[in-house]
């Protein structure tokens, strides 16, 4: 009998199975994949609750700023970087039609070619004939054309850097001011009618700060972008006209 006992445990631990470490491991990497989605989740359900406490209705005109700000950013950055010419080659492919086939030649190679740089080029090229000056006449005046074309655009995204914290603030006041409304009706200053209210106030003002600092950044991108490209044009355009007087067009 006390054989018989002894016994069944044993038989009962030879017929349990060993634990299969690629499932605890399959097991694990579905709790981690599920933990990062959970997380995910979270983090927009946050910023959704952020902007439900902050009140949509000063809320959406801040979320508006960044969108328009955004796109008109990423416009200006795409068409930027389409306008961005290789000055050097450019120069030249006229150069070496100058030589071969004269001005019309040149203005064929600066026609067919896209950018700010080339559209001088054509410019400057269509008044060789009027002497140095009038070339170097309009090539600063398209120049000055072909800027602003360049910084168009920009004046809109300055507009939502100072707008968005502005609308922010002015969320934040009106909170404020509903919040001490709230004080007044209940007779009680309690911390938490308090915190409250000043906390739903000032999401408006924190969202207004991150769409100015974020706009702020393309912004200053773009400026640079279009100080590098004007640079290219001065220096493209000085050399344009040396090498119209090396060859002698201006006087033909």
């Amino acid at each position: 009998m006390l054989a018989g006992i002894l016994l069944v445990p044993a038989f009962a631990n030879a017929q349990t199975p060993p634990a299969d470490p690629a499932a605890k491991t399959e097991e694990s990497s579905t709790a981690v994949d599920d933990d990062i989605v959970a997380e995910e989740q979270s983090f927009h359900q946050i910023i959704k609750d952020k902007f439900i406490e902050g009140d949509p209705l000063y809320m959406t005109p801040v979320l508006l700023c960044l969108i328009i700000g955004l796109a008109i950013a990423l416009e200006r950055i795409i068409t930027l970087n389409l306008a961005t010419t290789n000055t050097k080659k450019l120069l030249l492919k006229v150069e070496e039609a100058l030589a071969s086939g004269g001005v019309e030649a040149a203005k064929e190679i600066t026609r067919d070619t896209k950018g700010p740089v080339a559209s001088i080029f054509t410019q400057g090229l269509m008044r060789y004939a009027e002497g140095i000056d009038m070339v170097e006449k309009s090539i600063v005046s398209y120049g000055s054309v072909e800027m602003g074309r360049l910084e168009k655009g920009l004046i809109w995204i300055s507009l939502f850097i100072a707008l968005a914290p502005m609308l922010g603030f002015f969320g934040t006041v009106v909170g404020m001011i509903f919040a001490f409304d709230t004080i007044e009706a209940a007779g009680d200053i309690s911390p938490s009618i308090v915190a409250g209210g000043i906390k739903i106030a000032l999401l408006t003002t924190v969202a207004g700060l991150i769409a100015a600092m974020i706009l702020q950044l393309f912004y200053n991108y773009l400026v640079s972008k279009i100080d590098s490209l004007v640079n290219d044009m001065e220096d493209a355009s000085i050399s344009l006209v040396d090498i119209l007087v090396k060859h002698k067009l201006t006087g033909k």
